[in-house]
C-alpha cells in the first residue's frame, strides 16, 4: 500500500466518528515506532514533520522512509507536513511526496489567511493532496512558531464556515483553546465552539496540542467532530526519557541500536494508547 492522502482518511473518520491520530516525527526511528503502533492497532496513521524536520533532514529523505513504511504496511498511512508558513516549502514538500500539507497563515487577518489557503489548494489540488488550514491561533511553542497565551484567538464559527466555503479547503484546524507543548495546568477547552463549528461545516476538523490533553477532554472533542489529534511534545519526551534511562544505567553506552530500540518501543507504546483514546483501533 502507498502513501494516501489524508483527505478521505479524515473524511470516514468525521462520519464515523473518531478521530486519526497525527504523529511529528523527527527520526527514523520515531517513524518505525508510530508506523508500528499503527499496525499493532489496525489503525489508520498520519505521519508529521515540522518545518523545523523538514529543513533538518530534507523532505526527500522524509518521504521516501515513509513510502517505504507505507509500501510494506497493511494500514492506511499519510504524510503531513505540519504549521508551514512557507509557500516555497509546501512545493517542495509536494513534490517530495507529501500527501498532506498545512499552510498556516492564522497570524493574518482573515482575507490574508485565506488567500494565501487559496494558493495552496490550488496547486494541492492538482496534486491529489489534502490541506490544512487553521483559523484563530492555537498558543504555545510549535518548533520556531510561538504564540503567546494572550495572543491566542478562539476561532468564531461563522467565520469557520465562510472559510471553508471560499477556499475549498478540505481541512480545519479551528483554536478551540489548546496549546502546543505540554499543558501547565489544566486545559481549557471550549467545547461548545467545537460543536458550533462542527455543526457549521463538513470538512473534517483538527484538534491542535493534543499533548498531555486528559483522555476524557480527546474523547468529548473527538465525539464533537475533532477528526484528527496532533501529537508532539508528548512522545517526544517519550522518546527521549527512554533514552535518558539506557544512560543511568550504562553511562558509557555507545551503540546507537541500544538506545533507539527501546526508545521507538517506548514510543510505540504511547502512540497505541493515543490510537485507543481516539478510537481509531481497527478503522484501518
Amino acid at each position: 500500500m502507498s502513501l494516501v492522502s489524508s483527505t478521505p482518511l479524515l473524511q470516514k473518520a468525521r462520519r464515523e466518528g473518531y478521530a486519526v491520530a497525527a504523529f511529528n516525527v523527527h527520526t527514523l526511528e520515531m517513524l518505525q515506532g508510530v508506523v508500528e503502533a499503527a499496525e499493532a492497532t489496525r489503525s489508520p496513521l498520519i505521519l508529521q514533520t515540522t518545518v523545523g524536520t523538514v529543513k533538518h533532514l530534507g523532505p526527500e529523505y522524509v518521504a521516501a522512509a515513509a513510502r517505504v513504511a507505507a509500501d510494506r504496511s497493511g494500514v492506511p498511512i499519510a504524510l503531513h507536513l505540519d504549521h508551514c508558513t512557507e509557500f516555497d516549502i509546501v512545493v517542495r514538500c509536494i513534490r517530495a511526496g507529501y500527501t498532506s500539507v498545512m499552510i498556516d497563515a492564522s497570524m493574518h487577518a482573515f482575507q490574508e489567511n485565506l488567500r494565501q489557503t487559496l494558493r495552496v489548494v490550488e496547486i494541492a489540488k492538482a496534486a491529489g493532496v489534502n490541506v490544512e488550514a487553521e483559523l484563530g491561533k492555537v498558543g504555545g511553542v510549535e518548533d520556531d512558531i510561538v504564540v503567546a497565551e494572550n495572543e491566542a484567538l478562539m476561532a468564531d464559527p461563522d467565520e469557520c464556515a465562510s472559510f471553508v466555503e471560499l477556499s475549498g479547503v478540505p481541512t480545519l484546524a479551528p483554536a478551540i483553546g489548546t496549546a502546543h507543548g505540554i499543558y501547565k495546568g489544566e486545559p481549557r477547552i471550549d467545547f461548545d465552539r467545537i460543536e458550533r463549528i462542527a455543526g457549521l461545516v463538513s470538512v473534517p476538523l483538527v484538534l491542535h496540542g493534543g499533548s498531555g490533553i486528559p483522555k476524557a477532554q480527546v474523547k468529548r472533542a473527538v465525539s464533537l467532530g475533532m477528526a484528527k489529534v496532533n501529537v508532539a511534545t508528548e512522545l517526544r519526551i517519550v522518546f527521549t526519557d527512554a533514552i535518558k534511562r539506557v544512560f543511568a544505567d550504562n553511562p558509557d553506552e555507545n551503540d546507537p541500536r541500544k538506545y533507539m530500540v527501546p526508545a521507538k518501543q517506548a514510543l510505540k507504546e504511547a502512540a497505541m494508547e493515543k490510537m485507543r483514546i481516539c478510537g481509531a483501533v481497527g478503522k484501518a
